[in-house]
């Protein structure tokens, strides 16, 4: 069942009809949050161990006399966050955008809806797309990646896939919302054509794709708060787009004002009503803020809450679908998917079996869980496999020897006793993640973190072991746990073979144990660009009241600058080797393709990651080398060829005309290119004329 927006729609008639016989009161509390900050920390403070943030579904509003369900908030978005114990714990986003995999991340989304219906939730506040400026960003992870166009794929496969459940998608966090500690106070700056074709493009395309609700963001724009942003929220989502459904407004803290809030386009105050309620009604009363506004609000709930209901109404899925075995199988296939081998210097990885006895596991990480941050998207499943379990469980004719590697002369001495050396670095919970200072916000939501503030590479202590134990055993890997871009020039030398794990979830450990000894062959790709220097990245200021934002950053801006990256957008290894050919290029009035044939022209199964870019070098204005257009997964046995297409709506090709204020194609030659990255070397390139 798609509960999209034409459906939606046909329910406008009976919502009317129960909004004209509600009361403003009524109406306004169908506006209001039910959660009291003050009695959520009660909770946690009574209970920490079960009562945790969105232990159950957050309501608002509801009315049962009128027929109005409630709703029924459901926070992610690696998982559904309530209850304890209970739930599945995909791989966090970013690794779900290396794998670049709609098909995979529409499925997420029916296991994450359903589990949410289990609850008795009817809401999924998990579909992140805000786009990391910089890779520092605290809560990187729970997003999929820094490309516009891949973002908005991504986020509208999840949309449709929770959708199609019966519950509502709501998409986060509308806009501009990419920096952590600062996230309460910074004004982000940018022009209009950044604006257009960079943050805001993947959030139109999630509208498109039927989400019925959206999140505005705690961070200002342009000096206004995103709660109550009239540009953003009326003229933009609600106007431009024609988007359908409600607004709500992040927790606790993103109303600042009733007046402001309500006129600009705020529909529900989360997670409690201090700002509206008795103030709205008021306001109402006293004609600051038109009934008119109210109205709208109140359909677009009714409506889409009608919408949702009418399939589901007395199907409630009862907790047996919870970390069932379909959905713990999905987390497995994401989390293999997803992890990304950036080097393999002498074939080294996949580890033989027949030969490694005894292997040496290195870092502290080791032996956590490796889920990600302690914040709102914190998902507590019922197991979660570490590194080192995973590994044993993988080789278990292999002795595991494990040691946190704060003795370097110890690890050196150990590293040269064994047959293979696999370093366990990077990032958890305290590094990075969401965070709520004490001087901020009253409350605290257990998270910590914030933003990586002094550094994108990994702890000094860890750099000093890789470098110090690396080449002391050839048969060395380094694996890399973090929630975006970790540097890696100053000691990948030091090692033969480095493994990008993101965060991989509950059944982390398993995928990575599978990986490094060749049971499944290593799939994902670079959602980001991760470049030589950090200064090669767009610069941030994390405690800024006032941040910039050009027009551009990541691969685009290195590339437009002619800097060459250590590894390009879109890289990602393999323990076979593919080859491209063939390839061709048109257009028509609707959209462009690529065509071109991919061989596995090694030894083993494989999966190649297929991108299609499209370039603007002839374009009158200032416009990237070029853009991700377009991208789809091929598996291929050793020997076997198939023909690949991809395509993309002409519309990805326009830019933001700031004289006319509208979308605008430019009419020239452009260049097309597919392959298996960004970097020119991995792509063949044709041209079309539009």
């Amino acid at each position: 069942m798609k509960y999209d927006k034409a459906y939606r729609l046909g329910f406008s008639d009976k919502a009317k009809e129960i909004m004209e016989h509600l009361t403003l009161e009524e109406k306004v509390y169908l506006m209001s949050g039910q959660m009291s900050l003050m009695q959520e920390m009660k909770n946690m403070e009574e209970d920490p161990d079960n009562k945790h943030y969105n232990y159950f579904p957050y309501p608002a509003g509801g009315n049962e006399a009128a027929g109005i369900p409630p709703m029924l908030f459901c926070d992610g978005p690696r998982g559904v966050v309530c209850g304890n114990g209970k739930t599945t714990c995909f791989p966090v986003s970013m690794l779900r955008g290396a794998s670049f995999d709609t098909e995979l991340e529409e499925k997420i989304g029916h296991a994450i809806g359903k589990e949410i219906r289990a609850f008795g939730g009817n809401l999924f506040g998990g579909v992140c797309i805000n786009l990391p400026y910089n890779p520092g960003w605290g809560r990187s992870q729970e997003t999929y990646g820094e490309e516009s166009f891949h973002l908005g794929q991504m986020g509208s496969a999840m949309v449709r896939g929770v959708q199609e459940e019966g519950v509502i998608a709501c998409v986060k966090h509308y806009a501009f919302n990419q920096m952590e500690n600062a996230r309460f106070k910074v004004s982000v700056e940018c022009n209009k054509r950044t604006e257009r074709e960079v943050y805001l493009s993947h959030f139109k395309d999630c509208i498109e794709a039927g989400a019925a609700s959206v999140m505005s963001a705690y961070n200002l724009y342009k000096g206004i708060h995103c709660g109550h942003h009239d540009y953003l929220l009326n003229k933009v989502l609600k106007e431009e787009w024609d988007f359908d459904g409600f607004v709500m407004s992040d927790f606790y803290w993103g109303v600042k004002d009733t007046i402001e809030a309500a006129n600009g386009g705020q529909n529900i105050e989360m997670a409690h009503t201090q700002y509206f309620g008795d103030k709205l009604v008021k306001a109402v009363k006293d004609g600051l803020v038109q009934e008119e506004k109210i109205n709208d609000a109140a359909l677009r709930i009714i409506r889409t809450l009608l919408a949702f209901a009418s399939q589901h109404r007395n199907q409630a899925l009862d907790e047996s679908v919870l970390a069932c075995k379909e959905h713990i199988a999905l987390a497995l296939e994401s989390a293999e998917k997803g992890i990304t081998l950036l080097q393999n210097k002498s074939d080294v990885l996949p580890l033989d079996r027949t030969r490694i006895k005894k292997l040496l596991v290195l870092g502290k990480l080791g032996e956590l869980e490796p889920i990600g941050d302690h914040g709102s998207s914190w998902v507590r499943p019922p197991y979660v496999v570490s590194p080192i379990k995973g590994i044993q469980m993988a080789a278990p004719q292999c002795e595991v020897i494990y040691d946190r590697g704060e003795d370097l002369e110890h690890a050196r001495k150990l590293a040269a006793e064994v047959d293979a050396v696999v370093f366990v670095v990077g990032y958890n919970h305290l590094d990075e993640g969401e965070f709520v200072s004490a001087d901020e916000a009253e409350g605290y939501t257990g998270s910590m973190g914030g933003d990586r503030r002094f550094s994108l590479g990994l702890h000094q202590n860890e750099i000093d072991l890789i470098k110090t134990v690396g080449p002391v055993n050839r048969n060395s890997a380094a694996v890399l746990i973090g929630g975006n871009m970790i540097m890696i020039t100053e000691w990948k030398d030091s090692v033969n073979a480095i493994l990008m794990a993101y965060y991989p979830g509950m059944e982390g450990g398993r995928a990575l144990g599978e990986i490094l000894f060749g049971d499944v062959n290593p799939s994902g790709k670079l959602p980001f660009v991760l470049p030589y220097k950090e200064s090669d990245l767009p610069q941030v200021d994390w405690n800024a009241t006032k941040q910039h934002y050009d027009y551009y950053h990541g691969y685009a801006k290195l590339e437009k600058e002619g800097v060459r990256p250590l590894l390009p957008y879109g890289f990602g290894l393999s323990y076979t080797t593919f080859d491209i050919s063939e390839a061709a290029f048109s257009a028509d009035d609707e959209k462009l393709t690529a065509k071109c044939k991919v061989k596995n022209t090694g030894t083993r199964k494989g999966t190649e990651v297929i991108q299609m870019y499209v370039g603007f070098k002839n374009s009158s204005i200032d416009r990237p080398v070029k853009l991700l257009r377009g991208f789809t997964r091929v598996e291929l046995i050793p020997g076997e060829e198939k023909e690949i297409t991809l395509s993309c709506p002409k519309s990805k090709l326009y830019y933001f005309d700031e004289m006319t204020g509208h979308m605008k194609l430019e009419h020239m030659t452009y260049q097309m290119y597919v392959g298996t990255s960004s970097s020119d070397e991995d792509l063949i390139m044709g041209s079309i004329t539009l």
